[in-house]
């Protein structure tokens, strides 16, 4: 059985004192420790921002450091072509809902077999404190000195719209709850999608932990997780503030199933090991294709 240790290396993370993100990189590590995944077969992909552009470094396993808002296409390129590899990706809300969303709503429709965790702090930490998609209207930072005019962007929402087949919601501060969501995630035939919210203790002290603390709910006993029209009810009557297993859909195939049905079946060996090594016969006749 493995450990949570056996995850950890030598780089300590360098986030402010007190921030959210260190309990989410142990929330990541024990899930991972609890599946038995072997450091060999995961691998952990990031964007950019201080939330978790380096969070794949911090981690004792296969990892990739990708540019703004582009881990996604990256992540689902990784497990196409090594489907034994188990893969997560993690982002932020500026990462993930601002220059990534267009990468994220086709990765929701997509459903490519990996898990996305997001931690959703809802500003700009890495660039000093900045208004993100998430941010609340009224939100002042040195940008919007008279306060944030924009509407949060309803993403549990936008995700189940979007065909999204696995959609959760924690507090990082709720470890064991994070966690369990994290394992449920990862054994999910599909895309997840799990947004963690993750306060920033230096930009953002209008969503604190008090603030979580006093308006954060869980799902109700009883709450079925495949009922559509539910999950988008409960999301309206909590202004989005829930937590748990929101939206679940076992029925839709993912990616690589669909794949496999349209072309009779699976590759016969992982892509990863199906390297093309071109002689220089076969390079000129590719360049003179192109000619």
């Amino acid at each position: 059985m493995a450990t949570a240790n056996q995850y950890r290396n030598d780089i300590r993370p360098n986030w402010c004192p007190g921030c959210g993100h260190y309990g989410v990189q142990a929330a990541i590590a024990d899930a991972v420790a609890a599946l038995d995944i072997a450091p060999e077969k995961l691998a952990v992909i990031s964007g950019i921002g201080c939330s978790f552009s380096r969070i794949g470094g911090y981690f004792y396993a296969y990892g990739a450091h990708t540019t703004h808002g582009r881990a996604l296409p990256y992540a689902q390129g990784v497990k196409l072509a090594n489907e034994d590899m188990n893969v997560v990706v993690c982002g932020g809300d500026g990462d993930a809902f601002a220059i990534g969303m267009g990468h994220t709503i086709h990765a929701f429709k997509r459903n490519v077999n990996i898990t996305y965790v997001v931690m959703d702090n809802h500003v700009y930490g890495l660039t000093k404190g900045q208004t993100s998609p998430r941010s609340d209207v009224g939100f002042v930072t040195k940008t919007s000195p008279h306060g944030s005019f924009e509407s949060p962007l309803p993403i549990c929402e936008t995700a189940i719209a979007s065909g999204a087949t696995f959609v959760a919601q924690s507090y990082m501060v709720n470890r064991a709850q994070l966690v369990d969501l994290i394992k449920q995630g990862m054994q999910h035939e599909g895309f997840s999608f799990i947004n963690v919210f993750s306060p920033c203790v230096t930009y953002n002290k209008q969503n604190g932990y008090d603030y979580f603390k006093d308006n954060l709910v869980n799902l109700p006993e009883g709450y079925d997780p495949t009922n559509r029209a539910q999950a988008f009810a409960t999301l309206g009557e909590t202004n989005g503030l829930v937590t748990g297993l929101i939206y679940q859909d076992t029925t839709k195939p993912s990616f690589e199933q669909a794949l496999y049905a349209a072309n009779g079946g699976p590759h016969a060996r992982a892509l990863v090991h199906d390297v093309v090594k071109p002689d220089a016969e076969m390079f000129a006749s590719l360049c003179n294709e192109f000619k």
